[in-house]
């Protein structure tokens, strides 16, 4: 029985994994990959890496690590492929030349540098940025990120914010960090079940799926649109069409944004949006700031229209100091941390590493974007 062991250098700040040169046997996935791909229902392509006209055997890998260990922990997946592991976006430009693929980081100086890049991996779900990249689309360069991945933890953040506005909880912390017993620190008319209440999700994707559940969870209807269709799950009453946004606002008690950010969906919750929205309805937004007229939003809420927000992106992003959206009512603002979680990335990284597994074996990927539509 021979044993191959990859040694992990240290050249000029770079990790590198200096890989086995004997050939190599597939590497199975790994049961908690395989779990995981279950457990968040991870879509798997439809067409195996291999097929695509741009591939061939990887030969060179740049990954963005934590630690340096993790290189040789990527190793594993790929023995015989070459692991450069980097910290930075700088880094990872100095390595891209000859890469066939970059996993962490997508920026316009790696896609000029990486002139043999066939396949970039992200850790995170919107991508709208990448896309927008020139010679991605023109040099049909594979596009995977983290759909679903966050969608859990993401989804009880919603739900944490929601609870807050409508119990009140905002105000009696005030009152508790003044040290004061007052129970009208909150107007108790304010305070709602959200029981028999209808939950309208916009974008049921991933993030968008595990907010409905835990809204069917809280015995609210739910409803939702989709811009790739009408399918949902049954615990979703409705799933309409994008277009249909407006009409199904009218029946809304709570708005949940999951949305990516697109051409369609920019500036899509807009004057006629909260004109068309129930009116007391809570509008909470998770997807991205951009999909939001700021000014629409405020004006919704100084009028009353809506009862409170919970924003954990904004436009613009970061919100600056002195900004009104800080001192407007009934609102809850989180720094675009909706994804953290006490178990750190390990679950980015485990896709990560079946990902770089499979594209090593040519076998279909998982998450892969669109990227004429964006997500």
């Amino acid at each position: 029985m021979i044993v191959i062991r990859t040694c992990v250098l240290l050249l000029g700040g770079l990790l590198v994994a200096a890989a086995p040169q004997a050939d190599e046997q597939p590497v199975p996935p790994s049961a908690r990959s395989a779990d995981l791909i279950e457990d968040l229902g991870l879509e798997v392509a439809t067409v195996a890496s291999r097929e695509h006209p741009r591939w061939r055997p990887p030969r060179k890998v740049v990954a963005r690590v934590d630690a340096p260990e993790r290189v040789a922990w990527l190793q594993s997946a790929a023995p015989g492929v070459e692991i450069v592991g980097v910290r930075t976006t700088e880094e990872a430009v100095q390595a891209a030349a000859h890469a066939d693929a970059v996993l962490g980081f997508c920026s316009p100086g790696i896609v000029a540098a990486g002139t043999e890049l066939r396949w970039i991996q992200v850790l995170w779900a919107g991508v709208e940025d990448c896309v927008a990249i020139d010679g991605l689309r023109e040099r049909d360069i594979v596009l995977t990120n983290m759909q679903r991945v966050a969608g859990p933890v993401m989804a009880e953040h919603v739900f944490a914010m929601l609870l807050a506005l409508t119990r009140g909880l905002d105000g009696y912390l005030e009152a508790q960090r003044a040290g004061e017993w007052r129970r009208d620190a909150v107007d108790r008319d304010r305070m709602r079940s959200l029981r028999e209440k209808t939950l309208l999700v916009v974008g049921l994707g991933g993030i968008g799926s595990e907010v409905a559940r835990l809204g069917h969870a809280f015995g609210m209807e739910v409803i939702a649109t989709r811009a790739s269709g009408r399918r949902g799950p049954d615990y979703v009453s409705y799933v309409g069409l994008p277009d249909e946004l407006d009409r199904l606002a009218e029946r809304a008690d709570v708005v949940v944004n999951t949305a990516p950010l697109t051409a369609a969906t920019t500036d899509m919750f807009d004057e006629a949006f909260f004109a068309a929205l129930k009116s007391g309805a809570y509008f909470i937004n998770v997807g991205r700031g951009g999909s939001v007229v700021t000014e629409a939003l405020l004006a919704a809420l100084s009028d009353g229209r809506v009862a409170g927000a919970g924003l954990d992106v904004t436009d613009p992003e970061p919100l600056p100091g002195g900004h009104p959206l800080w001192r407007a009512a009934n609102v809850i603002i989180t720094p675009h941390v909706s994804a953290s979680i006490d178990t750190g990335s390990e679950d980015r990284w485990l896709v990560v590493r079946e990902n770089l597994r499979r594209y090593a074996a040519g076998e279909p990927l998982l998450s892969v974007v669109d990227v004429e539509r964006g997500y």
